[in-house]
């Protein structure tokens, strides 16, 4: 397993990145997560549309809270555009969040089992067993046509240069 420092602060502390670091130009990692209702999604049963995959260390965050509600309100308004939210968090968790704040244009997956989606784009934070904040495009050919990790897990993270690669497939 690769491991990366220098990356990515939580609460302004150092930490490590496992897994494979990726980059625009390169094929979108699948992985299997689980979907609220405990059944399994994969992400190359998106193939053929743009994703937005963003990763989070928990819905139960104020940050987390604030990025997914705002990219919940965005993907109402994008048409062939899937937001798909992964972090760590139970699926119970996710789906009591999800109903608690009408989130109803984002998938959240658990990725809390195999952490596979955390190790296959090198964002699960080793020390906490937490995903770092991050954001990727994947065109409808399954490229990764933007990435991005928040350096501070605590920060939100730059909307428009998300938006503007939705835009740009």
């Amino acid at each position: 397993m690769t491991e990366r420092t220098g990356i990515v602060t939580l609460l302004g502390n150092a930490v490590t990145l496992a897994g494979n670091a990726v980059k625009a130009g390169d094929d979108a990692p699948d992985f299997t997560a689980l979907k609220n209702d405990l059944s399994p999604f994969s992400l190359c049963s998106l193939k053929g549309k743009t994703v937005i995959l963003l990763t989070v260390p928990s819905l139960d965050t104020p940050v987390c809270d604030t990025e997914i509600r705002r990219f919940n309100q965005e993907a109402g308004q994008l048409s062939d555009v899937e937001v798909v939210v992964v972090s760590v968090d139970l699926p119970f968790a996710q789906a009591r969040w999800c109903g608690a704040t009408g989130a109803d244009h984002v998938l959240t997956v658990s990725d809390h089992a195999e952490t596979a989606a955390g190790l296959a784009y090198g964002v699960l934070i080793k020390e906490a067993r937490l995903l770092a904040r991050a954001a990727f495009v994947i065109s409808p050919a399954g490229k990764i046509v933007f990435e991005r990790i928040v350096p501070e897990v605590a920060e939100e993270p730059d909307y428009a240069a998300v938006l503007t690669a939705v835009k740009a497939c």
